[in-house]
């Protein structure tokens, strides 16, 4: 049976994407409160796999969960914490499990998270682990020998960052994922739709695959600023940071922001992927101010 997301990207439609963070511990209650809201909003929801390298639970079993109580998942899938033999298990795993959407990541490095002494692999990186599931998908694994309890049917995505200032290098890496398999994109915090138009016209008008916007709730002025100075290649104009700062609410001025993105996004590209951290469940008033409808049962 092919997922609701998947259906969507092949019936070329506007796709709608949210994130949410696995528990830091063995309790999903909160996450799954935060993805029952989503449910009849967002095509799928992207389970991160610790982002920022912070600890969080596994975001394959975050995924299982979020199946078992109806809502779809994009786990994503990071190269930092396991070897190509770790990496293949878990992906057999997961589509045994019922998994079928797999957001290939490089990682991030453990020098940004909250557990500096421990040792990354990164035998593979994103490219390469696209490769791999095109070859599970085959039925042969990372040595090229046959899986001989039948091939998977994993459905992959990319990032993208259409805002990196070396254009040669954004358009090289696209199209090796591109070549490597990738289905969709999910694109980097978005804050220069100019960018992101250039990016479409002259970079992935080769390729059918859907691209989608990345939009980050901004909850303060303060919020931006640390954004701007601790995330690489993330550069929130002042006009932003100056309207947060000057709105007698900044957090309804945020959801402001965010649902006049998703807006700009809907007129460049084929979808959006929404980021409020810790508060997910805002995400379903942007896209009612951006004149999102819920979706289709």
């Amino acid at each position: 049976m092919t997922s609701r997301f998947r259906s969507a990207v092949i019936e070329k439609q506007f796709l709608i994407t949210a994130e949410v963070t696995p528990p830091k511990g063995g309790n999903p209650k909160r996450m799954l409160a935060m993805a029952e809201l989503l449910k009849d909003r967002v095509h799928a929801v992207n389970v991160t796999d610790g982002s920022r390298a912070v600890l969080r639970m596994s975001s394959l079993a975050a995924s299982v969960i979020l199946l078992q109580n109806g809502i779809e998942p994009i786990c994503q899938i990071a190269c930092r914490d396991r070897n190509a033999l770790g990496l293949q298990a878990d992906l057999m795993g997961a589509y045994g499990l019922g998994i079928r959407n797999i957001l290939a990541l490089t990682g991030d490095p453990v020098q940004a998270g909250d557990h500096k002494k421990a040792k990354s692999v990164f035998e593979l990186e994103s490219v390469r682990l696209l490769k791999v599931i095109g070859k599970l998908n085959r039925g042969i694994d990372f040595n090229d020998k046959t899986l001989p309890d039948e091939p998977l049917d994993l459905f992959p995505g990319a990032a993208v960052d259409p805002q990196l200032k070396s254009w040669s290098g954004l358009q090289s890496r696209f199209e090796r994922k591109l070549e490597a398999g990738a289905q969709f994109f999910q694109s980097q915090m978005i804050t220069d739709f100019e960018k992101l138009d250039k990016f479409m016209h002259h970079v992935a008008s080769v390729s059918d695959k859907p691209i989608l916007a990345g939009i980050f709730l901004l909850k303060s002025a303060k919020n931006a600023q640390f954004i701007n100075r601790c995330v690489p290649g993330v550069n929130i104009p002042d006009s932003i940071i100056e309207r947060l700062a000057q709105a007698p609410d900044p957090l309804q001025e945020g959801i402001t922001i965010a649902a006049e993105q998703v807006k700009l996004a809907q007129s460049i590209c084929q979808g959006v992927h929404l980021m409020a951290v810790k508060r997910e469940d805002l995400i379903p008033e942007i896209l009612e101010r951006a004149g999102v409808n819920p979706l289709k049962k």
